[in-house]
């Protein structure tokens, strides 16, 4: 640390890829939900050549954040610097490079740079940055290394993406209103048998909840949820059922004039090394697959039934 407070710090890793694959997942913030764990949501703000600004929702030291970045991309250097434009407390600035450095045609070194400062230089706020940043640069890219080279052929058929539509005859508030309570889900959806819901700041909620399957048993996720009122809830689970590794989706609300489109999205990964364990000894990654699809789109179209028949009792 040097006179001023600020702290740098340096991380890396070796990824046998190519660098210009591994750069292209760095840059495309599109796909980062799917790839680091801490990451739940990203939105471009405004995009304007090299530059760009983005919106950043995720998760540090357990705690879910959300800060603004101002990125400038170098794709012949394979470089990316970020700086945090608005900060999250105890964060009072933040920002980094991305440094990606080919050793062969197949392999690359990942290089990850912070320098950070603190509240009022609080040592107990540097402690916990500190913490935070060893802890999210460690599972970025160890999960930046799996996905890079998964891509390259390493686990086929591991990750399925879905949807689930359904017309109802309300307004998107309505429906909305009904996905974003959770907290009277137990009340509201059969196969919901516990629930905790908490909301630090406006639209960031911390959802846990039992879910009942058709043999009766119950399973405990949670997730952190990112909300836009009346149109868009997007959350992502950080704690996950035994079968899958990524769990991420979107409740979507469109207003027509024939009623509103509710959209349910989900984005999975399976666990290859816990299919026969979860499914039996003759089970599958497609089977795996299929199970998860059934279950996920039941637990989707249960709950967007039950939201029509709120919403449409309130016409």
């Amino acid at each position: 640390m040097n006179s001023s407070g600020r702290r740098e710090v340096e991380h890396e890793t070796i990824v046998a890829a190519p660098a210009s694959a591994v750069y292209g997942l760095i840059a495309d913030v599109r796909q980062w939900p799917e790839i680091f764990p801490p990451t739940v949501h990203v939105d471009w703000v405004e995009r304007n050549g090299q530059e760009e600004r983005i919106r950043i929702w995720a998760t540090a030291n357990g705690e879910a954040k959300s800060w603004t970045s101002r990125r400038t991309l170098d794709a012949d250097q394979r470089r990316i610097e970020f700086r945090q434009e608005v900060s999250a407390p105890p964060v009072a600035a933040m920002g980094g490079t991305w440094l990606v450095e080919p050793i062969s045609p197949r392999e690359s070194r990942v290089r990850l740079l912070h320098d950070y400062r603190a509240v009022d230089d609080d040592p107990a706020s540097l402690d916990w940055i500190e913490r935070a940043v060893d802890t999210n640069s460690r599972a970025e890219l160890a999960a930046l290394r799996d996905s890079a080279e998964q891509a390259i052929g390493d686990a086929p058929g591991r990750t399925l993406a879905f949807e689930d539509t359904m017309r109802i005859d309300g307004t998107a508030k309505d429906v909305y209103d009904f996905v974003n309570e959770a907290q009277f889900w137990t009340e509201r959806l059969p196969h919901v048998s516990w629930v905790s819901l908490t909301e630090p700041v406006p639209g960031l909620q911390t959802l846990a909840m039992d879910t009942r399957t058709k043999d009766g048993s119950t399973h405990r996720t949670e997730s952190v949820r990112v909300c836009f009122p009346n149109h868009l809830i997007v959350y992502k689970q950080t704690t996950l059922p035994a079968l899958l590794t990524l769990h991420t989706g979107s409740w979507r609300f469109v207003d027509t004039e024939s009623g509103v489109i509710a959209t349910s999205r989900h984005t999975v990964a399976i666990d290859p090394t816990k299919v026969t364990d979860v499914l039996g000894p003759d089970a599958d990654v497609a089977q795996a697959r299929e199970f998860v699809r059934t279950a996920l789109s039941a637990n989707s179209r249960a709950t967007l039934g039950h939201a029509r028949e709120y919403a449409e009792s309130r016409r």
